[in-house]
């Protein structure tokens, strides 16, 4: 599939702002079946921009310092990317999660994508009693990885509600376990506190969904906005796969991977300061376009 990604952010601030240094993770990152193709940044009414190392994760970091006062801030970011992902297939001959989590507590990579990095709890995703006990009957110590991550993905997807007003960005994972109600950011990070605590590494992942399906499917869950998912380490021959507890899919054509990291924190799309007073209120649009091949 080859897309157009629009990402518009606006920022509006009940008194001038006279100052704002923000940290944009809008760039897809490049990753496994994935291509990006170009990109572009803009902001208005403008200020300055310059590449920042990525403090965590997997991510495209620019800097944005605003000096001069202003009462709004919009954020349009784009890009032109071409995704082949197949669609994964257990297979009785996947390694089992005990192999996996022993591979992983072995692994002596020292990448941003080593599994080492994914297997602990992080600020945001800490390790939960009811949560590690209510994963267990998919996570098996014997059972296959494939298999095992998406029955449990599944599983979060049937038994759990989408409800936006159930919860906020800085909801803990118990308190959305609690409701069985939330969003995507709140099912990846209940799927990925019960990876952990079952010794697998597991990756907290910002992206974007296709916005229209394909004629005769269903719309996916969350398709217009930044997208959460899960990615879990399956050995080093599978690598990083990726499955969508909201939808109860692998992640395949229809997910375009923005950053990756242990949680939200450490790849947000838009977070900083502000020195100003007063409220403000923030309007996200997201749009994920098919394109044709011959088109572009």
């Amino acid at each position: 599939m080859l897309y157009r990604i629009r990402h518009v952010t606006r920022f509006d601030y009940a008194q001038p702002v006279g100052f704002a240094r923000c940290n944009l993770r809008l760039k897809p990152i490049l990753w496994s079946g994935q291509e990006v193709l170009d990109y572009a940044l803009s902001v208005e009414p403008g200020g300055r921009t310059f590449p920042a190392r990525a403090e965590a994760g997997l991510a495209n970091v620019v800097r944005l310092v605003m000096e001069n006062a202003t009462s709004t801030l919009t954020i349009e970011s784009s890009a032109r990317i071409r995704v082949e992902r197949p669609i994964p297939v257990p297979s009785p001959s996947d390694p089992t999660l005990a192999g996996i989590a022993r591979l992983a507590r072995e692994s002596r990579d020292a990448s941003p994508a080593s599994p080492a990095s994914y297997l602990f709890p992080s600020p945001q995703i800490p390790l939960d009693g009811a949560i590690a006990e209510w994963c267990a009957p998919d996570l098996s110590p014997d059972r296959g990885v494939l298999e095992a991550a998406y029955a449990l993905a599944t599983r979060i997807q049937r038994e759990f509600d989408f409800d936006p007003s159930a919860t906020l960005v800085d909801t803990p994972p118990r308190a959305a376990f609690d409701k069985r109600r939330g969003v995507c950011q709140d099912f990846a990070q209940i799927m990925i506190s019960g990876l952990r605590a079952a010794g697998l590494p597991a990756a907290y992942v910002s992206g974007y969904l296709r916005t229209l399906p394909p004629p005769g499917q269903p719309r996916l869950v969350g398709a217009d906005a930044t997208h959460a998912w899960v990615l879990v380490w399956a050995g080093p021959d599978l690598g990083w796969v990726g499955v969508d507890p909201t939808n109860g899919i692998w992640m395949a054509e229809d997910h375009v991977v923005m950053a990756i990291g242990r949680d939200y924190a450490e790849i947000a799309p838009i977070d900083g300061i502000v020195l100003g007073s007063g409220a403000q209120d923030m309007h996200v649009s997201v749009d994920v376009e098919p394109l044709e091949e011959a088109g572009t």
